[in-house]
């Protein structure tokens, strides 16, 4: 029996912060299932409401089966979480405070379970927070300043930083970060991109603004940091 491919989604927007839909309906193009059971886990957030009510809203009109995990209100077994968790086609992670998020998934077996899930060809996504989550360590302001945090569930190498181009300082915070060795080599995903990682490598990378990048940054021998920019195919639909 041939493995499932492991994939993981960076996303650069979606529903909480775009109007067209293009991400969300890019990242539905790429689950297992034409009918896909989709799950939010808005733990960054603590589980706000607003935050639920924007995911519920926009995916109760597409051709999927949204849920919502709450585990600030956790009502579920630990093997009642396992099954829910596994019999996802898409886990898709909100944004927020990635370090709290994590340490909330820690105390409730989630991380374990999303590794669990990431082998079995689940399709885990997210956008800022949930997207800082998949990697080795990423660009944060989970304590305020912008800053480097080593750590994240490690499913894909190195690190990552959300809203390059859009938060002041983002960029240049983050390349410091690569240059003195504080994160490894990364990705830096401006708003609007997507990229779809298949077994660690990057298998595609989409956006629905055509002056929005995916880059990649690293160390360079005087110790700076350089970028590079990748291509991204423009998303039908895209203005």
């Amino acid at each position: 029996m041939v493995a499932p491919a492991r994939r993981v989604a960076l996303l650069g927007g979606g529903f909480s912060t775009d109007d067209d839909g293009l991400l969300d309906d890019w990242l539905l193009g790429h689950a297992r299932s034409p009918h896909p059971k989709v799950c939010f886990l808005p733990t960054a957030s603590g589980d706000a409401s607003d935050y639920i009510d924007q995911f519920l809203s926009a995916f109760t009109a597409r051709d999927c089966e949204p849920s919502v995990l709450s585990l600030f209100r956790r009502e579920s077994s630990d093997a009642d979480l396992r099954a829910r968790l596994l019999g996802q086609d898409v886990v898709y992670v909100g944004g927020g405070n990635t370090a709290n998020m994590l340490a909330v998934w820690r105390v409730h077996g989630v991380d374990r379970l999303l590794r669990e899930a990431y082998d079995r060809g689940t399709l885990l996504s997210g956008i800022s927070a949930g997207a800082n989550c998949w990697m080795e360590g990423s660009h944060t302001d989970s304590f305020g300043p912008l800053t480097y945090l080593r750590d994240g569930l490690g499913l894909l190498p190195g690190s990552v930083c959300p809203h390059y181009d859009s938060e002041p300082g983002r960029r240049a915070s983050y390349q410091d970060a690569v240059a003195t060795g504080m994160l490894a080599a990364g990705w830096a995903v401006e708003d609007g991109v997507g990229a779809l990682f298949c077994d660690g490598r990057l298998h595609e990378a989409v956006t629905r603004n055509p002056a929005a990048r995916l880059y990649r940054v690293h160390a360079e021998a005087d110790h700076g940091a350089g970028e590079r920019a990748l291509p991204c195919r423009l998303l039908d639909g895209a203005a």
